[in-house]
């Protein structure tokens, strides 16, 4: 079985993340590969404060208990779609957030994103795979591009009401996308499986 967390990258009380990522979570379902196994993984659920360990995520030496919840629901999957926003111009803070809080468990695994904005989230998409460069995470070519514009309906919506995200709709052309993004994420994370286990019985040796 392979798992991979759909993480949503948002936190804002009224966002649109949660609605395009229960869509990756379902739509995914339909159309991921013969055994994977997808599990949504909410950044709300966590609450994690502004980095606060005092060693570097690399050392592996965590002193919080919000750190080693967050990092027992990382380590545990083989794979991710991060489903973000693009604010001004970037990567959201949430979200960048929780990544520098880990170092180990991003380590040769592969990831896909999901992005939504203005724009289709593809300036934070692109920080994002410099981002992963680093983690030694496989970043996937494919990406979902949707836009608040068009991949959401408005209809009857006070859009003067800060809550008015506008009710998700994403064109018929988006389910194709991801099930090829799912795909990629999916070939790429078992041949990574290799890797990952060599590097286990690396350490383990060298602990031994």
């Amino acid at each position: 079985m392979t798992r991979l967390a759909i993480v949503t990258g948002s936190t804002r009380t009224h966002r649109r993340g949660a609605a395009v990522a229960d869509w990756v979570l379902t739509t995914g379902r339909k159309a991921a590969p013969e055994g994977v196994e997808l599990e949504l993984v909410d950044l709300a659920d966590f609450a994690l404060p502004v980095l606060d360990e005092p060693a570097p995520a690399a050392w592996g030496i965590y002193a919080h208990e919000h750190t080693r919840r967050w990092s027992e629901a990382i380590a545990a999957f083989d794979g991710y779609v991060f489903v973000t926003p693009e604010y001004n111009h970037g990567v959201p803070g949430p979200l960048k957030n929780a990544i520098d809080y880990l170092y180990a468990e991003w380590h040769h695994k592969a990831v896909g994103f999901v992005g939504y904005g203005v724009e289709g989230g593809v300036r934070a998409v692109e920080q994002l795979r410099q981002i992963a460069a680093e983690l030694k995470l496989a970043d996937v070519g494919t990406q979902v591009a949707l836009n608040t514009y068009t991949d959401f309906d408005y209809t009857g919506v006070d859009l003067g009401d800060p809550a008015a995200t506008g009710v998700f709709a994403p064109a018929e052309r988006h389910a194709d996308g991801l099930a090829t993004l799912l795909e990629e994420v999916t070939v790429w994370s078992r041949a990574l499986a290799t890797v990952r286990a060599r590097t286990d019985r690396e350490l383990t040796a060298t602990a031994s």
